[in-house]
């Protein structure tokens, strides 16, 4: 895989089912022979109904789900050989923000970020605090640190989500259906967010049902629909 590429697919389908197991059940293909290569700093938006297999793509990037076939590289790393052993590795290459958070609701915004740091080798108490400072500046919860989640509103809570997916300096951010649970006020905060974010060359895919969002804040988009990905102009899908 080239350098400046954080994720290179050639003819990969993906399955249905078990999140580890291969089937060979035509019944359970759910994305057949998708080419898809995504470079640094680049924003990528995945459309698509329900169903259509954008959640299943971007599990198996971070090797939830296992790739049937093809060949896939992310971050460096091959996934259709990666070990089990190596997956956390992985996934420490990456940010994953998730529709509901799941931060952790014990502790304050500085905590929260800074176990993570810990956990995953984060070693100098200075590097650390110095990084939390950055990420929070980044998202704009500079000013609440010591804030417990329960008392954020959900546009902080997901900037929260968001500062903890940066603090690994990740090449790749991955985030399914974002802003879901937000008003349309504090999803545009959120997308200026991820926006940002891509232009400090830190590339973004986001699954997404809102179109406005995707007219407001253009950029590439994939729609997945029968078993097959294509690039589209949002114009011609509304």
């Amino acid at each position: 895989m080239q350098s400046n590429k954080v994720i290179e697919l050639k003819d990969v389908s993906l399955y249905v089912g078990d999140a580890h197991r291969v089937s060979n059940d035509e019944n359970d293909l759910i994305l057949l022979g998708v080419n898809l290569t995504v470079g640094e700093g680049e924003f990528v938006y995945l459309i698509g109904r329900v169903g259509t297999g954008k959640s299943t793509l971007l599990k198996a990037l971070y090797a939830e789900v296992d790739i049937a076939a093809g060949e896939a590289s992310v971050v460096g790393f091959d996934l259709r050989g990666i070990k089990r052993r190596t997956i956390p590795y992985l996934r420490r290459s990456l940010g994953i923000v998730f529709q509901d958070f799941k931060l952790l609701t014990d502790r304050n915004v500085f905590l929260n970020l800074y176990d993570v740091m810990r956990a995953t080798g984060w070693k100098s108490e200075e590097d650390i605090r110095c990084r939390i400072d950055e990420v929070l500046n980044l998202v704009g919860l500079e000013h609440k640190s010591y804030k417990m989640p329960f008392e954020l509103s959900g546009g902080e809570q997901q900037r929260l989500a968001i500062a903890r997916a940066l603090v690994n300096r990740p090449r790749l951010i991955l985030a399914d259906e974002p802003t879901g649970n937000l008003d349309p006020r504090t999803a545009e905060g959120i997308m200026e967010v991820f926006h940002r974010i891509a232009r400090t060359g830190c590339a973004v895919v986001m699954s997404t049902h809102n179109i406005s969002l995707i007219e407001q804040f253009p950029s590439r988009t994939i729609l997945f629909a029968h078993g097959k990905i294509s690039e589209v102009d949002i114009d011609a899908v509304i």
